[in-house]
């Protein structure tokens, strides 16, 4: 059985490992619903809790865009901008609830949804997602340390509770700092929700949602 410390180190390496999906390996044709979920569960594979679990099944894809999360397809075909959206939604849904991942994804599907011209919905993505090396670097350093905060925890009981009490102790520090960061997305998504029902200055007339 691995102790805390070679946790740590699978964890790191499993951070190195993971990456999003770049724009160019975003097939340019039109897919179908198999299509589509097969390149979803091939590249977002490592995200996954366990080989059992599906990134994305044709349930999904049928209720979001019944939610108006996505786009419908055309002919049953799903646009290179569907893909975009479906990696959004993706990487939303474990942290913001459906109303809210409407609020931040409307609006870009209306603006930018087969916009040719930049901005469009690759050039935003790309935007966003291209900070994940430079995140990753500092989520690491920020795991170290709060590694380091837990190994100073129960140092006074019992060698046999000591590994798993630490363990539970690193486990609670990371889960209230995604806590507290989940809080402030919820406060963010509210102030975005201002912003996007700003009245269109042209028309005087509020913003269309889906």
């Amino acid at each position: 059985m691995k102790n805390n410390s070679e946790r740590l180190s699978d964890i790191l390496s499993w951070l190195d490992s993971i990456s999003y999906i770049k724009t160019e390996k975003i097939p340019e044709v039109d897919l179908y619903m198999d299509q589509v979920t097969s390149f979803m569960e091939e590249h977002l594979k490592k995200t996954k809790r366990s080989p059992e679990d599906k990134a994305l099944t044709k349930t999904m894809i049928n209720n979001y865009a019944k939610n108006k999360l996505l786009p419908p397809p055309e002919k049953k075909r799903y646009y290179r901008e569907h893909i975009l959206m479906l990696i959004f939604i993706y990487y939303c849904k474990g942290m913001l609830s459906i109303n809210d991942i409407q609020t931040l994804l409307n609006p870009l599907a209306e603006r930018y949804f087969q916009k040719t011209s930049e901005p469009n919905l690759s050039s935003i993505y790309e935007e966003v997602f291209g900070m994940e090396e430079e995140q990753i670097a500092g989520l690491k350093k920020d795991i170290i340390e709060k590694f380091a905060m837990s190994k100073k925890t129960f140092t006074d009981v019992p060698e046999e509770d000591q590994e798993i009490l630490q363990l539970f102790s690193f486990i609670f520090t990371l889960g209230y700092d995604v806590y507290v960061k989940k809080l402030l997305l919820e406060k963010l998504v509210d102030n975005f929700r201002e912003v996007t029902q700003k009245q269109e200055p042209d028309t005087g007339k509020p913003m269309k949602e889906k």
